[in-house]
């Protein structure tokens, strides 16, 4: 008789039967600073696929992120993207991805005094700003028309659930900012930030009773905290508030990480999921665009499947 554990292994690496869904090329997007060098690369790497849509953080190439740029620079590429029949699904942000004041963070590498004195000020000044950083993400949202903007949910401490009620308001008082202009806020799941799994997620969103706040499900983030993502992590979330879902090219190429995203779409489908799927290639290194070719030729050839 099979375990557990062999059963779930099985279920991610094998396909499923797959009955066809309403996912097709239209509502595929892919994350710009990983597909190219550039934002004309950029352009022509969707073009290449017949994208309708892609997902932005950083300007490829270099340049910093896009929910901060100038009006006139983000004006400039908005236009861009238009007159390449090109839409923004998702605006990514780096907002509450610092330690909360006051807390410390479980952190991988030593620190100097110093170091450390130097981190929680910056912390400090990243809190204090974060209602400007809010406001300069929703304005990028409106120039570049799109309505979904990612947060996170602080560095993460060891009792990470304690400070839920805490991140919760927070979040609740940037929704509400949020909300006067028509943007949704979708937590990311994150495994170096407080919310790492789909069971973190549930439990937040218990909390966060703002109903513009949403999910943006990456299922490979909750692995590093010993989350099985689907179908386990998967049938704990609140399915109507999935806004938008990310795809590491490590989950849907051949190896150890690889998901059964078959059926993470028939799925999806099933339980009424109407938005889109971003490519997050997330495989750095000389190899990354080449990868990135490889993971959208095989997102589509599931989707279109």
């Amino acid at each position: 008789m099979r375990t557990r554990r062999q059963f779930l292994a099985t279920t991610l690496a094998v396909p499923a039967v797959w009955t066809r869904t309403s996912i097709g090329r239209g509502r595929i997007s892919a994350i710009t600073d990983e597909i190219a060098k550039s934002p004309q690369e950029a352009i022509a790497f969707a073009r290449q696929y017949g994208l309708s849509h892609v997902e932005l953080r950083s300007v490829p190439g270099g340049g910093g992120e896009y929910a901060r740029l100038p009006e006139d620079r983000l004006r400039g590429e908005a236009r861009e993207l238009s007159e390449n029949g090109l839409r923004v699904s998702f605006l990514n942000t780096g907002m509450l991805k610092f330690g909360m004041p006051g807390t410390e963070p479980v952190r991988r590498r030593e620190e100097s005094p110093e170091q450390r004195s130097k981190r929680i000020a910056a912390e400090q000044k990243r809190f204090d700003e974060h209602i400007s950083d809010l406001e300069k993400a929703i304005r990028a949202a409106e120039i570049f028309g799109v309505d979904k903007v990612r947060v996170f949910t602080f560095s993460r401490v060891a009792d990470p659930g304690s400070l839920f009620p805490k991140i919760a308001a927070i979040l609740d008082g940037m929704a509400r900012i949020a909300r006067k202009q028509g943007i949704y806020l979708l937590i990311e799941n994150e495994g170096s930030c407080n919310v790492g799994t789909c069971a973190e997620l549930a439990r937040i969103l218990e909390l966060a009773s703002a109903s513009n706040i949403g999910i943006n499900w990456d299922p490979l983030n909750g692995v590093g905290l010993k989350e099985t993502p689907f179908p386990d992590g998967y049938a704990l979330l609140p399915k109507q508030r999935i806004g938008n879902v990310q795809i590491k090219g490590r989950s849907i190429l051949d190896g150890p990480q690889k998901l059964n995203w078959a059926a993470i779409f028939q799925a999806l489908d099933r339980d009424g999921y109407k938005g889109m799927f971003g490519l997050e290639t997330h495989i750095f290194g000389p190899t990354l665009i080449e990868s990135s070719h490889a993971s959208m030729q095989e997102i589509l050839r599931i989707a279109e499947s």
